[in-house]
């Protein structure tokens, strides 16, 4: 039976021999891909959206249900692109060992590499044929089996399974009020500061990036410009500098102290946190709050995929935070262990009366030496 194409499609074909399983479809072009795979024995499950999919799968891990043989999914959809999902499915101990394949056609060589590099496990961007793909689920599903480490669980953990936050009303509400107001009240201060940084350098007014938010949602993250242009193709050369680096020279955070990237207005906007502001604007169209985890570039979110660091994500992305007001001041000294634990502090307390709490511990924190 297929229905509308934002709903749910369900397809089977009548016993003829073995059925090789069930494929969890993602989007328009897989939808197509499932009637083709149905007549190679298999059965199709196509959901239109992420979310939609991330819902049951979650499902079928709580009531211990089959779990799909592949997942197979477009690149772009209207609730995200691929790699916020896939992040999810990677930080969980039973979906990482599921084939994942993205059907990217029109994308160029530099995505796929990117793709491949985070662990998807094939990218196509040419055309495709049902019996190829057929063939690389089966090649996918033995080499997983010899290749992921899956450790038996007597009962599902919910640690090891990230929900979907959900934001609650009077939250969203305060968030709504609150950076509307500020953007009105401050709109002067944002034309000054605008005009600072464009006669000091060349270059855009706001610094725009990828970051992860609740649930490793990307979106486009706004401050205002405090780096020279091109500064972040510089960091591979300063990775001796991370104040967070270990004795193995990992980390998952960066923070580098006197930074030479930072020009001299951006430092004072550091300083006194101006170069924050703009976030407003993320607060207002829904992608962060006013308290929460920060959202990390996607470099250091790929690296918070282990199950005792995923529940970060559990909390919502915001401008200020448990760390900022309980360490700022001490950045040198704090741990990226100790950053990360408080992160999971605040997913696990979160509160309106909590948020109120470190609100009103941000402004004195304010005034201290910038440790973000």
């Amino acid at each position: 039976m297929i229905k509308t194409a934002t709903q749910t499609i369900e397809m089977k074909k009548p016993q003829a021999s073995e059925k090789k399983g069930k494929i969890l479809f993602i989007g328009a072009i897989g939808r197509e891909v499932c009637r083709q795979l149905i007549d190679l024995n298999y059965t199709g499950l196509s959901l239109p959206s992420f979310s939609k999919a991330f819902y049951w799968l979650e499902n079928q891990l709580l009531s211990r249900n089959e779990l799909p043989v592949a997942i197979i999914s477009d690149f772009d959809l209207n609730d995200g692109n691929v790699y916020s999902f896939y992040y999810k499915i990677k930080s969980n101990r039973q979906l990482k060992a599921i084939p994942f394949i993205v059907l990217a056609k029109g994308k160029g060589k530099e995505e796929k590499i990117r793709s491949l590099k985070v662990g998807i496990d094939d990218f196509y961007i040419d055309e495709f044929r049902a019996e190829d793909i057929d063939g690389r689920i089966q090649f996918l599903k033995e080499f997983k089996k010899l290749t992921v480490n899956i450790e038996p669980e007597p009962q599902i953990n919910l640690n090891h399974f990230l929900p979907l936050f959900r934001m609650p009303v009077l939250k969203r509400i305060m968030d709504i009020i609150i950076s509307a107001t500020a953007l009105i009240l401050l709109s002067p201060l944002f034309l000054i500061i605008a005009l600072l940084i464009k006669l000091e350098s060349r270059g855009p007014v706001f610094y725009v990036s990828k970051r992860a938010g609740t649930g490793y949602k990307i979106f486009d993250f706004y401050k205002f410009r405090s780096m020279r242009v091109g500064a972040d193709k510089e960091i591979e050369k300063l990775q001796d500098l991370n104040q967070y680096k270990g004795k193995d020279g990992d980390a998952s955070f960066i923070k580098i102290e006197n930074d030479p990237r930072i020009t001299k207005v951006g430092k004072f906007l550091r300083n006194t946190s101006l170069d924050e502001l703009p976030q407003l604007i993320n607060v207002l169209k829904g992608d962060m709050s006013l308290v929460g985890n920060r959202p990390l570039p996607l470099y250091e979110a790929e690296k918070l995929t282990r199950d005792q660091w995923a529940k970060r994500f559990l909390a919502p992305a915001g401008i200020t935070g448990l760390w900022q007001v309980t360490k700022r001041g001490n950045g040198g000294e704090m741990s990226e262990e100790e950053r990360m634990e408080l992160d999971i502090a605040y997913a696990e307390k979160s509160s309106f009366l909590f948020d109120l709490i470190i609100i009103l511990k941000t402004f004195p924190a304010l005034f201290q030496k910038e440790a973000v």
